[in-house]
């Protein structure tokens, strides 16, 4: 889980960082200059904004107005009377210093409900969705769901599924990987697009998937990419 922290008061961040190591699972990016941090906020899109009121005479009710679609906002402020304000935003929850840990830890779950919850139904709907692609001089529907991995082999690609033959294609892996759901599918190599669903290990140079236990190489140029994915979704690396 990725989270970014913006707050004027040192102590403030230090008591978020050591809450979030407490915690496990999260990377945290913290910010004392309002503006910097809403910037990162909008570049990088993280699971989490924990968020204060007044930074340095800047209002975080203001910058919370930015803040992209998929980001979950946490208020930590002193001031109560914000309250209705951050609520009406739609933030996650509220937090009013000095907080708990088992305070801060029941917010942070909420966003991990709520994640847990939105996976779901992406793959609910994943599960019905298909992709029409040309074998030789027909259209072949293949579901999202059963992709495996996909290969590159010159000017085609193999389409590898869980219960069937390998479907080959005349295109490239660029414009098949704009075809599928970029939370769902990740390119691990130039030759390699995998599902990340059926991911079942992988170190920091290959991959294990579920069907058929296929061993897949993780090039070197994509290899941080690929870390930062499965760090977001709390998968620990097999050593």
């Amino acid at each position: 889980m990725r989270c970014i922290a913006i707050d004027d008061e040192p102590v403030a961040l230090s008591i978020i960082s050591q809450y979030c190591k407490r915690i496990g699972n999260i990377e945290l990016s913290v910010y004392s200059d309002p503006i910097s941090g809403i910037n990162n906020v909008i570049e990088t899109n993280p699971d989490i904004l924990f968020l204060d009121i007044d930074i340095n005479g800047v209002s975080g009710i203001e910058l919370a107005k930015s803040l992209p679609k998929g980001t979950y906002l946490i208020f930590t402020t002193a001031y109560a009377q914000f309250a209705l304000d951050g609520f009406e935003l739609n933030a996650v929850d509220y937090l009013y210093k000095p907080f708990s840990f088992s305070r801060f830890e029941r917010a942070v779950q909420k966003v991990r409900d709520l994640l847990q919850m939105q996976k779901l139904v992406q793959e609910k709907l994943s599960a019905s969705k298909e992709i029409t692609i040309k074998v030789e001089y027909q259209n072949v529907k293949i579901r999202i769901a059963d992709i495996q991995y996909i290969e590159a082999m010159d000017n085609y690609i193999k389409i590898h599924t869980i219960d069937s033959r390998p479907i080959v294609s005349q295109m490239n892996l660029k414009k098949i990987n704009q075809m599928l759901p970029r939370k769902e599918f990740i390119r691990v190599h130039k030759s390699y697009i995998v599902s990340l669903h059926k991911i079942i290990s992988f170190t920091k140079r290959n991959l294990i998937l579920s069907c058929h236990f296929a061993e897949i190489p993780i090039g070197r140029a994509y290899a941080d990419d690929f870390m930062r994915i499965m760090l977001q979704n709390n998968i620990e690396e097999n050593h």
